[in-house]
């Protein structure tokens, strides 16, 4: 899965502490999905960073933006939209397990967290809308479009005292 556009030289940076490397990418990373959505495929991520050398550490800081696609959880129609993921990172040497990444002599791989924080960002389960009605259980009819005239069902009196219950 590894993408070569990822792997960033940083020897540059290394042998000034405290220098500064800007970088703008745009990569097509294949595999980005969960439940209700993905990365859209043949749609590259725009991909800025800030890079910054610390004694033998490299910070890396900056967003990723990628478009998205699923369908409404509701409805089932088709959605598309862009998301903005932070990324904010530590390189070095020696890792810590969870915490930071390997610095690998004189380059890192930013792909695990660009993966990461896409992976993070895209919805589960996603809306058309907040106040999307979806379909009619009974018949189908999209309750967007439409009123289909179906009856509601009868609520199971067994969860009666549910229905007393309201959130905010």
């Amino acid at each position: 899965m590894g993408t070569d556009s990822l792997v960033l030289g940083v020897a540059d940076l290394l042998s000034r502490p405290s220098r500064r490397r800007e970088e703008h990418l745009e990569v097509e990373v294949s595999g980005l999905a969960v439940l209700g959505s993905k990365v859209a495929e043949g749609k590259a991520l725009r991909i800025d960073l800030l890079l910054e050398a610390l004694n033998e550490a490299v910070v890396v800081k900056g967003t990723t933006a990628a478009t998205w696609v699923g369908e409404c959880r509701r409805c089932l129609r088709p959605l598309e939209a862009t998301l903005q993921a932070p990324i904010l990172e530590i390189f070095e040497t020696d890792p810590t397990e969870g915490e930071t990444q390997p610095l690998q002599r004189d380059h890192i791989d930013v792909e695990p967290v660009i993966r990461e924080a896409v992976l993070l960002e895209l919805p589960l389960a996603p809306l058309c809308g907040a106040d999307c009605a979806g379909l009619c259980p009974q018949c189908g009819t999209d309750r967007n479009e439409a009123e289909c005239g179906c009856a509601e069902e009868a609520s199971d009196p067994r969860w009666a005292g549910l229905d007393q219950l309201h959130f905010e």
